[in-house]
C-alpha cells in the first residue's frame, strides 16, 4: 500500500522548485554539486563514478545488453538525467533546505540586473508551499512605498496558499485574501496534522478572528480564541487506506441503503487506528494542553460555506481529558475516527444530495480545541454559551429589529444551544431589545427557561445533563449575572445569597444582558463580520467570567436565511371554513402557495400510542411519505416537537425524513405538556431554512392561536391509497388531499413576521 507522507521529502521539494526555473536548472544543480563537494558529503571523482554504473544499470532496466554502450548523444543525455537525480538524493539526505534556497536567492539576485526587482520568477500553483510563504514575507516587509507595486502578485500568492492550506471555496477566497498573511498561513502549518487543507470550520474561525483583529481591535483585545489544532484532510484519506475503508460509491447508493450500512461503517471506523505519526503528534498536544478538556469538531471541505453551512450534520466529540495519558489518547483518537465516520451519514448524504454537492470530493478534516469554560467545583462549564446571528431569523414584537441581531443561549455547554433537546429552553434575545422576551407571564418564563445543564464531569471523566439545582451554589462566580429567583410570583435579581434558594432559580441572564458591556461586544462582533462578508453571519461563542467577562469566538459562517419576499396581506374576511389553522408566535415571513396535500399526525391519537417503537414507526411512515409525495406540494402538522430525541415530545424524525416539505407545523398540546420549543437558531432550523422549509408553531390556546381540528378529522384520508401497508397507523397518520375535499381549491399559507394563517383558496 502506498503510504500518504505527512510532510513533503525534501527531495520532492527540491524537484518542484527547481521545475520552476528550466532555464537556471543547469546552474542551480552544478552550484549544489559544488556544496555537496566542499562540505564533504561525495567527492567529484565518487560522484562520478556512481553516476556511471547507475547509467549502465539504467541501460540493462530499459532493455539494452549490459556489454553495449548506447551511442554518444543518447549516453551523454543518460548521464546527465543520472547526474541530476544523484545531485537531488545527495543534497536532500544531507543537506538543509535552506542552503538549496540560498542556492536560488543567489543566483537569482546575480540576474536581477536585467530584471525587475519586484518580479518573481516562478508559477505559484506549482511552486512548494516554503517558497510562497517567503515570497509572500518578501513582499509584506517591503517598504510601504513599494507595496502597491507588488500587490497583484501578492495577491496571488496569498490565494494559492489559502487554496493550498485552508479552502478553495470561491465565495470564501474571495474574503479571505484579503485578510490573510503569510503569517498566518505559518501558523496555520504550524498547528496542523498531516498535510491537506483544515477544512470549513477552521477557516471560518481564523477569517472572522483576523478580521476583528484588524476592524474591531478594542472588541478583538477582550476575545479569545480556542487554543487550536488541526488535522488536515489527507490524514482522512490516509486512515480510510490504512484501514481498508474505502466507500467510494457510498454517497451515490439509495438512502434506505445509506441508512442500513452505516451502523456497520461507524462500527468499523471504531475498530480502526490511526497512522503511528498522526498518533505521535496527537500524544504531543495532549502533552501540551495537560488535562484540559478538549473537543473535537468536524472540519470538512463542505461546511460553512455561503448556502450550505451543514450546520450539525458531521459530529463532534468532547474529550474530558482526565485520564491517564494512554487513556486520554485512546479517547482523542476514537473521538477522530467517530467524527470520521460521520462524513458517511445518511443525513450529510441526503443533505449533499438535496444541495447539489453529491459528486464533490469530500473530505474531513478534524478542529481540535480545548473547550472553553471553567472549573467549578467537580464541574467544567462555560457561564453562557450559544449562537448569534446578525439578522435576527424571527421577530414577536413590532418594535424589536432584525438587523441588530439575534441570540440564542444556554449556561453551560452550548450543545443545548444548538441541538433540539427533550423539555427544556434556551434564552432567545433579539439585540435591539434584550429583555423584551416572547414570555409575558411568571409563570411562561419561569416555564421556558432553562432546566439542565450540558457539561464536564471532571471527576468521573464524562460528560453529563444535570438539572440545574444540583449544579449551580450561592457561590457560583457568575450566579448574579445569569440567574435570578422567583420570589412571590415575580422573577428578582439576586442582590444577596440570603435569597439564594437552588429550587426558585430561573435561568434568565437578565443581568448579563442590562448590566454588562456583553450585548455591545457581540453586536459590534456581529455587525463588523456582516460587513465584511458582505452578507449576514452566524457565530458560536462561550462567555467566561475571570473575574471579568471574557468573550470566546469559537465558530463564523454565512448565515442561512429565508429571503426577506414580499408577501400579500393576511385576508380578514374569511369564512370560517376556509381557514385550516393560524399561529401568532415566532412567525417568519413567507408565502407557501399551491398547498395540494397535508401529512397530519393526530396529536391524541399519537399521544395514545403504547410505547416508544411505535412512536418510532409512525416517523418511519412519515419518511416513507416524505418519499412518496415528493412531486407534490406538501406540509407536515403534528404534536410537540417534530425531530425530537425524545418520541414522546413529538415525532423523532431527522432532516432526512422530512425534506421535501413546504412547511413543517408544530402543534402544541397542553394536556399532556408538550409544548413545541422554537427551533429558531439550532442546527435543525438550519436544515429547514436551507431547505426553504417554513418552521410553524401553533400554541393552541394563546394569542389567537387555532387548528381546525374538524376540517382534518373529517376530511378523507389517502394514506393506505398511498401505503397499503401503513393501514394500522391510519388513525394516528392522516393524508389529506385538498382538491379532493374542496374542488378545484388548494392551501396556501401567508406569514407577514407577525401572523401566519393557512386557508383554502381557488386554484388560479
Amino acid at each position: 500500500m502506498v503510504q500518504v507522507p505527512f510532510e513533503t521529502p525534501k527531495i520532492l521539494t527540491i524537484h518542484l522548485q527547481i521545475a520552476n526555473y528550466p532555464v537556471m536548472a543547469d546552474e542551480i544543480r552544478r552550484r549544489m554539486r559544488e556544496e555537496l563537494f566542499r562540505r564533504g558529503v561525495i567527492t567529484a571523482q565518487a560522484l562520478e563514478e556512481e553516476v556511471r554504473a547507475k547509467a549502465a544499470l539504467s541501460q540493462v532496466r530499459e532493455g539494452l545488453p549490459s556489454e553495449l554502450r548506447e551511442a554518444e548523444p543518447a549516453w551523454e543525455l543518460r548521464l546527465e538525467r543520472v547526474r541530476d537525480y544523484l545531485t537531488d538524493f545527495y543534497f536532500a539526505y544531507n543537506l538543509p533546505i535552506d542552503l538549496f534556497e540560498q542556492i536560488i536567492d543567489r543566483l537569482l539576485d546575480e540576474r536581477s540586473v536585467e530584471k525587475d526587482a519586484f518580479d518573481y520568477h516562478f508559477n505559484p500553483e506549482l511552486a512548494p508551499f516554503d517558497l510562497l510563504l517567503k515570497q509572500a514575507e518578501q513582499y509584506a516587509a517591503m517598504p510601504l512605498d513599494n507595496q502597491h507595486i507588488v500587490q497583484h502578485h501578492l495577491e496571488e500568492i496569498m490565494v494559492v496558499l489559502i487554496k493550498t492550506i485552508v479552502s478553495d471555496h470561491l465565495g470564501f477566497l474571495s474574503i479571505a485574501k484579503q485578510w490573510f498573511t503569510a503569517e498566518d498561513m505559518r501558523f496555520v502549518r504550524s498547528r496542523r496534522i498531516g498535510t491537506g487543507k483544515v477544512g470549513g470550520k477552521a477557516a471560518g474561525m481564523l477569517l472572522a478572528w483576523r478580521i476583528l483583529q484588524e476592524c474591531a481591535p478594542e472588541v478583538a483585545a477582550r476575545t479569545v480564541l480556542p487554543e487550536s489544532y488541526f488535522i488536515g484532510t489527507d490524514v482522512f484519506y490516509e486512515f480510510l487506506a490504512l484501514n481498508r475503508l474505502e466507500y467510494f460509491d457510498q454517497k451515490y447508493k439509495p438512502l434506505d441503503q445509506i441508512r442500513a450500512e452505516y451502523p456497520r461503517i461507524v462500527a468499523a471506523h471504531e475498530r480502526g487506528h490511526l497512522h503511528p505519526a498522526v498518533l505521535n503528534q496527537l500524544q504531543g498536544i495532549l502533552e501540551r494542553v495537560g488535562q484540559k478538556p478538549l473537543i473535537v469538531r468536524s472540519s470538512s471541505l463542505l461546511e460553512d460555506n455561503f448556502g450550505t453551512s451543514f450546520a450539525g450534520k458531521y459530529e463532534s466529540h468532547f474529550c474530558p481529558n482526565q485520564g491517564s495519558p494512554e487513556e486520554n489518547l485512546r479517547d482523542l483518537s476514537l473521538a477522530i475516527r467517530r467524527v470520521y465516520a460521520s462524513a458517511f451519514n445518511p443525513d450529510v448524504m441526503l443533505y449533499r444530495r438535496q444541495m447539489k454537492l453529491l459528486d464533490y470530493d469530500e473530505r474531513m478534516a478534524i478542529l481540535l480545541q480545548e473547550v472553553q469554560g471553567q472549573a467549578y467545583g467537580r464541574y467544567y462549564f462555560p457561564a453562557l454559551a450559544g449562537v448569534a446571528f446578525s439578522q435576527a431569523p424571527i421577530l414577536w414584537h413590532p418594535r424589536l429589529r432584525r438587523e441588530d441581531g439575534f441570540l440564542r443561549m444556554v449556561v453551560g455547554l452550548g450543545t443545548r444551544a444548538v441541538n433540539r433537546v427533550a423539555d427544556d429552553y434556551p434564552r432567545m434575545v433579539v439585540l435591539s431589545h434584550p429583555l423584551l422576551r416572547p414570555e409575558t407571564t411568571t409563570e411562561a418564563i419561569r416555564r421556558y427557561s432553562q432546566h439542565l445543564i450540558d457539561l464536564i464531569d471532571l471527576e468521573d471523566n464524562a460528560m453529563r445533563t444535570l438539572p440545574v439545582d444540583r449544579v449551580i451554589g450561592a457561590d457560583y462566580p457568575a450566579l448574579r449575572l445569569v440567574a435570578e429567583v422567583e420570589e412571590d410570583g415575580t422573577i428578582t435579581p439576586i442582590v444577596s445569597r440570603a435569597q439564594f434558594a437552588p429550587e426558585r432559580l430561573v435561568l434568565t441572564a437578565d443581568t448579563l444582558l442590562q448590566k454588562s458591556d456583553f450585548v455591545p461586544t457581540i453586536k459590534t462582533v456581529l455587525s463588523t463580520l456582516e460587513s465584511q462578508y458582505a452578507f449576514p453571519v452566524d457565530i458560536e461563542f462561550a462567555i467566561t467570567r475571570t473575574p471579568e467577562l471574557v468573550f470566546h469566538l469559537l465558530q463564523c459562517r454565512p448565515q442561512s436565511s429565508m429571503g426577506g419576499m414580499s408577501v400579500p396581506p393576511i385576508p380578514s374576511d374569511l369564512p370560517e371554513e376556509d381557514k385550516v389553522f393560524g399561529v401568532s408566535k415566532m412567525v417568519p415571513q413567507g408565502l407557501i402557495e399551491n398547498i395540494t396535500h397535508i401529512l397530519y399526525v393526530d396529536p391524541l391519537q399519537y399521544s395514545q400510542l403504547e410505547n416508544a417503537s411505535r412512536r418510532q414507526e409512525v416517523a418511519r411512515l412519515v419518511s416513507q411519505l416524505n418519499a412518496v409525495l415528493e412531486t407534490e406540494r406538501f406540509i407536515m402538522l403534528g404534536p410537540g416537537r417534530w425531530g425530537s430525541v425524545n418520541p414522546d415530545l413529538g415525532v423523532p424524525v431527522s432532516y432526512a425524513d422530512i425534506y421535501n416539505t413546504r412547511a413543517l407545523v408544530e402543534i402544541s398540546v397542553p394536556q399532556r405538556g408538550i409544548i413545541p420549543e422554537p427551533s429558531y437558531g439550532t442546527h435543525f432550523f438550519q436544515d429547514l431554512v436551507e431547505a426553504g422549509i417554513y418552521p410553524l408553531a401553533i400554541y393552541l390556546g394563546e394569542g389567537g392561536d387555532f387548528i381546525n381540528q374538524e376540517w382534518l378529522a373529517r376530511a378523507g384520508n389517502q394514506l393506505v391509497d398511498l401505503m397499503p401497508e401503513a393501514g394500522p397507523y391510519a388513525d394516528c397518520i392522516r393524508v389529506i388531499h385538498v382538491p379532493s375535499e374542496r374542488a378545484g381549491h388548494t392551501m396556501q399559507i401567508v406569514m407577514d413576521g407577525e401572523r401566519g394563517l393557512a386557508y383554502t383558496v381557488r386554484e388560479r
